[in-house]
């Protein structure tokens, strides 16, 4: 077999990832499928909202497990001082302002691979967190974001 037709490698993100990012600043939790059904792919449980400060511990443990990041989608209105890139590591990471919600941030991997992660806001409780992570990482989940954290006692904007 020639070095061209070697199979494509993909790397998907191991089951049920959950992993303290860095202790005391963030919990990502992501879920890998065969098949992308559900609305959302993870949750991601910032401690503030301070993007300086969050994005880069998120955009480092994603790396590891999906590869370089290269655009991120975040509502502005929901953080602190939203710039338009990040240098994370030796990578330029691109901020874009979407009106998502504060519920939501959008991961681009490469040109085009998209994922939808729940955000969890700051001041919830760490069982409502856990509670709005495993809703978001079932596979067959079709609630939106901002339901989910209704559902599991944190509302969106409280």
């Amino acid at each position: 077999m020639s070095g061209s037709d070697s199979p494509r490698v993909t790397r998907l993100l191991p089951g049920a990832l959950h992993q303290a990012v860095k202790p005391g600043t963030a919990v990502v939790r992501l879920e890998t499928t065969d098949d992308r059904r559900g609305v959302l792919d993870g949750a991601w449980w910032p401690r503030s909202r301070d993007i300086a400060a969050e994005l880069p511990v998120l955009i480092a443990a994603l790396t590891e497990h999906l590869g370089p990041v290269t655009r991120v989608g975040l509502d502005s209105s929901a953080w602190e001082e939203l710039p338009t890139r990040l240098t994370i590591g030796d990578r330029v990471v691109h901020i874009d302002s979407f009106p998502v919600g504060d519920d939501t941030v959008l991961i681009t991997r490469g040109d085009q691979d998209l994922f939808s992660l729940l955000v969890i806001p700051p001041h919830a409780t760490p069982e409502a967190a856990r509670a709005a992570m495993a809703e978001a990482v079932r596979a067959d989940n079709l609630v939106q974001a901002e339901q989910i954290l209704i559902d599991t006692g944190t509302p969106p904007g409280a």
